[in-house]
Formats: structure tokens, C-alpha cells, sequence
């Protein structure tokens, strides 16, 4: 009877089959596996996987001295997962014994464990300051240059050094955040988001069972604000799950329409609404084809990259691809197409993804203006808008590099739109 798997054999199967099959972290832990661990388990495995994704580029400095060639993709891996262990704070006896064990217990992998023993002894002769020193993880070959080109080599690096740094816990609240950054030793972010101090069961903190707040990074709360005031208004927030904004918009006293095209993801929208006791209409549908007339202002969220949130999934350079960047980019264009048409006369549109690609944001904006005499772009405005991160056409570029002394933020892309008085024809 084969041993139970472990943590770390569940954390090894998922990275290997993230950097050698693609698959997103999402997919491998809705494995069956998975459901064999305890909750604490999981979130080992999980973490691992996380953080050997973070500090690849690190990992792979440190041993490639110590290899006279790379040996196959698992042993890789494997060698990759312990180095992390080891240069964060795990005990090199445990760590080292544990990999050699993972080795052994494959037959393709189980020949190298003396290879495996010899590099990590090796590992745990280096000081932390070899760790320090050793080169962030590189963007992807296809989405680097283009990053570069909007914004140089050293802009890039900055991204770089951003996604090293593990992501802080982001809160939005109802009402009060003064009061609830007290109660929850939170900093009060200059945009009205709240960021934790420290990492725990986020369950067990004050307001989760009442749902006086939800878990909603700090960027990605800044398109609401950008609405301005939507007490009593009729909002349609398309591509709406799992229901941050479409919380936020609730709050703020809004009529809301929460549009989804998945029936999963619409479930947990609803939970969510249930938990935070605030109301909002849901529908799924396909916003291409949906119709319930017109609305004062409107939310699109739109399908993107994500290449914005690497630094919260780091799995994503490893799924992603130039290949179907052309395809959301006209997906896109069809969302605000239809989008506009069902705006009133004067009503606002904020558009938005979190992508840090100019042809996922700015460009969509330049090529809607350029579409169509109907719409003009509004200047933003919402609390704590640093004035840099106004973009040359007059949207909102957030990058993971802002806020460097405060842990960083989502890349985000947004912009504020009006439809003129005298609408054309659809």
C-alpha cells in the first residue's frame, strides 16, 4: 500500500505540472489529491508551490553552480522547492532529508538522490546573504520587452524586485475604515483601502462573521471610487464575480446589476453578498448579448492577461502567453462596444483590467475614442489618486512598483467615460 502523500509530494506533482504543463495553480489544487490533506496541509502545499514560483530566479542562481548540467524538470524542481525551503528559514537537516526521501520515492528520480543530497548540503553552506543578492525572477521572454518598451529596463526590474516581495492582505470595508483600521491594526491606505499588518486566519478576525468587510486589493478598489457618487443609481457591473466591486457599489447605496457569464463564479458572488448582508441582482449571462435597457453607469471589468497580479499568482508566467493576447484584445473591443449601448445620455462608464499591457488598456481607450463621437474621456477622481499615476491619455496606470515602502499594488489599467447628451443611434 503506497504511503499518504505528503505536502511537499502533493506541492512537487503541482509545480512540475504548472512550469511543465501549463496548468494554473487554480487547476492542480482542484485536484483530487488535494482533498486528501487537512486544511493545514493544503496550505502548506500551496505556499510551497507560491513561493518556489516567486524566488525561481533566485533558486536557480544559487544551484546552478553546484550542477555540471540541469537534470530533468522534477529533480529540477525538487532541487528548486528545498533551496526556497532553506533560504526561508527552513531547518536544513528536515528540509534536505524530506527531498532526498521525494526522490526515492520515484523510480525515474529515485537514482539521483545522492545528486539531490550533495546539491543541498552545498545550499545550506550558503549565508542569507547569497539569497539576498541573487537576481529576482524574470518576466516572461514575450511580456518583458513590452513592459521595456512602455517604460524602460529599470521600470521593469522595479516590477521584478515588486513581485519578490509576498503580497499583503488588502481589506475594503463598508463604512468606517478609520474605525476598522483600529480595530484591526490595519493601515489606512491614502485611497480608503485598509492593508493587515500580519498574515493569519482571516476568518478568526473581528468583522468577518458580521461582513463588515471583504479581501479586495487595494487597486483593484479603485475603479468604484472612480464612479464618484452612485447612492440611488442604476449600475451594471459587468464581468462582475466573485463580487468585490459589485460589494463596493452595494455599500455606496447603488442599484447594482452584477453580470457574470459563469454560473460558478456567480455562486460565489451571491456567497459573498450573503456574508457582507448586502443586496445586489445578479444575473448569468453573456454581456455581448444581454439586454435590460439602460443604466446610469456601468462597470466593465473586462477579461485581460492578469499580467497585473503576477505578484498575488505567480503561476500566471507559466500559463500565459503572447498567443492569446490578440483574442482578449477583441474581445475587448466587443465588450465596450456593446457596453456603451447601454448607457443613458451622461452616463459614466469606467473600464478597466489588470493588466500592465498598453494594448489591454490605454489602447483600447485611444482606438473607443477614436470609434465613436458618442464618448468623452472624464479626468479621474477618487480619493488618494497620486497624480502620477495619470497616464498620458488621461486613464489611471497603477503598476506593482507604487507604494514600495507600503508593500506594493495590483498592476491596473482604468479609465473614466461619458456618453454624451444626444446619443446616435445604436
Amino acid at each position: 500500500m503506497p504511503a499518504p502523500a505528503s505536502p511537499r509530494l502533493v506541492a512537487l506533482d503541482g509545480l512540475s505540472q504548472i512550469i511543465g504543463e501549463g496548468r494554473m495553480l487554480s487547476e492542480v489544487t482542484s485536484d483530487p489529491v488535494w482533498q486528501d490533506l487537512t486544511p493545514p496541509e493544503r496550505a502548506t502545499a500551496q505556499r510551497l508551490i507560491t513561493e518556489t514560483l516567486r524566488y525561481l530566479g533566485r533558486a536557480d542562481h544559487l544551484l546552478t553552480p553546484n550542477l555540471q548540467r540541469q537534470p530533468p524538470l522534477r529533480v529540477m524542481n525538487l532541487l528548486r522547492m528545498a533551496t526556497v525551503e532553506l533560504m526561508t528559514g527552513g531547518a536544513a537537516h528536515g528540509v534536505v532529508n524530506e527531498a532526498v526521501k521525494l526522490a526515492g520515492r520515484n523510480k525515474k528520480t529515485a537514482p539521483m538522490k545522492g545528486l539531490v543530497n550533495a546539491v543541498l548540503r552545498k545550499i545550506t553552506a550558503l549565508d542569507q546573504d547569497a539569497w539576498e543578492k541573487a537576481p529576482d525572477t524574470m518576466l516572461p521572454k514575450w511580456l518583458r520587452p513590452k513592459l521595456a518598451k512602455a517604460w524602460s529596463k529599470p521600470v521593469v526590474a522595479q516590477i521584478e524586485r515588486a513581485h519578490a516581495v509576498p503580497p499583503p492582505i488588502d481589506l475594503s470595508v463598508k463604512s468606517d475604515p478609520q474605525g476598522w483600521a483600529k480595530k484591526l491594526d490595519a493601515e489606512l491606505l491614502p485611497t480608503g483601502s485598509l492593508r493587515l499588518s500580519a498574515r493569519g486566519q482571516l476568518s478568526a478576525l473581528p468583522g468577518f462573521d458580521t461582513g463588515d468587510w471583504w479581501v479586495q486589493d487595494a487597486a483593484a478598489a479603485l475603479p468604484v471610487q472612480l464612479l464618484g457618487d452612485v447612492t440611488g443609481k442604476r449600475v451594471l457591473d459587468i464581468c462582475a464575480a466573485p463580487g468585490g466591486k459589485t460589494m463596493q457599489l452595494a455599500a455606496k447605496g447603488a442599484d447594482v446589476t452584477a453580470l457574470d457569464i459563469s454560473e460558478t463564479r456567480i455562486a460565489r458572488l451571491t456567497e459573498n453578498l450573503a456574508r457582507t448582508k448586502l443586496t445586489a441582482k445578479t444575473v448569468i449571462a453573456d454581456a455581448l448579448t444581454y439586454d435590460d435597457g439602460l443604466f446610469d453607469a456601468i462597470l466593465l471589468d473586462a477579461p485581460c492577461s492578469a499580467t497585473g497580479t503576477i505578484r498575488r499568482h505567480p503561476d500566471l508566467p507559466y500559463v500565459k502567453s503572447q498567443t492569446g493576447i490578440d483574442d482578449l484584445v477583441k474581445l475587448q473591443r466587443a465588450l465596450l462596444t456593446r457596453t456603451v449601448q447601454h448607457l443613458k445620455p451622461y452616463g459614466t462608464l469606467v473600464y478597466c483590467t489588470c493588466s500592465l499591457l498598453r494594448e489591454e488598456g490605454e489602447d483600447q481607450v485611444k482606438w473607443l475614442l477614436s470609434e465613436t463621437d458618442d464618448l468623452e474621456l472624464l479626468p479621474p477622481d477618487a480619493p488618494g489618486l497620486d497624480p502620477d499615476w495619470i497616464s498620458p491619455e488621461g486613464g489611471v496606470r497603477l503598476r506593482p512598483d507604487y507604494w514600495p515602502d507600503k508593500g506594493g499594488m495590483d498592476g491596473f489599467y482604468m479609465a473614466v467615460l461619458r456618453r454624451k447628451g444626444n446619443p446616435s443611434p445604436a
